[in-house]
């Protein structure tokens, strides 16, 4: 393996530059903090004791492989707004050490086989607002500690199963503002106790009974800005930690019997509340279980003018909530 890091520092050190002067580095007793300002190419001859460098904002459009080489304590790097397009699956070799990797905002395509094999420490990782069309089973391999993953504002369509089948420390996920149409039923399998899910501004259209079933710690819920018209009665359960649901802006017209049930009271108060305006309810007897859990937790609605009838048409424009009781 030594000699493999040679190798690659040998044949990559000629796209760094040895000029400094664009950066500015703070000396502590834990190490230095680097940040620079607008370079073109990778700074080279970094100080040994770097511990976080940022390079944002900039026209950097690549990461020689040999980039890191000589800051193996390096702890966090900030690489965002830049125009970078590709990585080397070797570029994160010799950061062991890495807990925080930020690229939003480039024009990464896809990632590398084995990019993460030596990032078992990486805690966070944000690619969002990249150009990602698509992952593959093996594209997060090597990340045991992931707590935070970020994908939002890319161009995916599809999630190939097992995605996530290793990280169990995961807390966040944010796939937000992607094209995904569905997802995997075991995409969530692996986490053991995820706390924050973003699927807000997708294309999804149905949620199935086993995504979320896993997920018993789950708090916060965006499905917002979907195409969901269809949920099934089971999808919910378990999910009784739930502070926030927010499904608003999709295309339901009514919700099966028993989907509410985990949620809310009578069992206890959702700590932040939840938003299910902007959707076309057919306020019809098929609504009536989602009335008489509107009556206990009316308290923590958000949107409550905007929650309205879309039908029938005696009934057009009607809040939901003046219909509790009356239906």
């Amino acid at each position: 393996m030594l000699l493999l890091l040679l190798a690659l520092y040998v044949a990559s050190t000629e796209g760094i530059t040895p000029n400094f002067q664009e950066c500015l580095v703070l000396h502590s007793a834990n190490g230095s903090t680097v940040t620079c300002y607008s370079p073109t190419v990778f700074p080279g001859s970094l100080p040994a004791d770097t511990v976080h460098l940022s390079i944002e904002f900039s026209n950097l459009t690549q990461l020689p492989v040999a980039a890191l080489w000589d800051v193996p304590d390096l702890v966090e790097l900030h690489l965002s707004s830049n125009h970078l397009e590709s990585l080397s699956s070797n570029v994160l070799l010799w950061v062991p050490r890495l807990r925080v990797l930020d690229l939003t905002g480039n024009a990464l395509r896809s990632l590398p086989p084995g990019l993460f094999h030596a990032s078992a420490a990486l805690d966070t990782l944000v690619l969002k607002e990249n150009r990602l069309h698509d992952l593959n089973t093996s594209s997060l391999q090597g990340l045991k500690a992931l707590g935070h993953l970020d994908l939002s504002g890319n161009c995916l369509r599809s999630l190939p199963p097992q995605l996530l089948a290793n990280l169990t420390a995961l807390r966040v996920l944010d796939l937000g503002n992607n094209l995904l149409e569905s997802l995997p039923e075991d995409l969530l399998q692996g986490p053991l106790q995820l706390d924050r899910l973003h699927l807000e501004g997708n294309q999804l259209a149905v949620l199935g009974a086993k995504l979320l079933a896993p997920q018993g710690s789950l708090r916060y819920l965006f499905l917002n800005d979907n195409k969901v018209a269809t949920v099934a009665a089971g999808a919910f359960q378990g999910l009784n930690q739930l502070d926030m649901l927010d499904l608003s802006n999709n295309s339901l017209a009514s919700t099966p019997q028993g989907l509410w049930t985990s949620l809310g009271r009578p069992a206890r108060d959702m700590g932040d509340g939840f938003d299910i305006s902007h959707n076309p309810w057919i306020c019809d007897s098929k609504l009536h279980d989602l009335y008489r859990w509107l009556d206990a937790n009316r308290h923590k609605m958000f949107s409550q003018n905007e929650t309205q009838c879309a039908g029938p048409k005696a009934l057009k424009g009607q809040r939901l909530l003046a219909l509790v009781g009356s239906q």
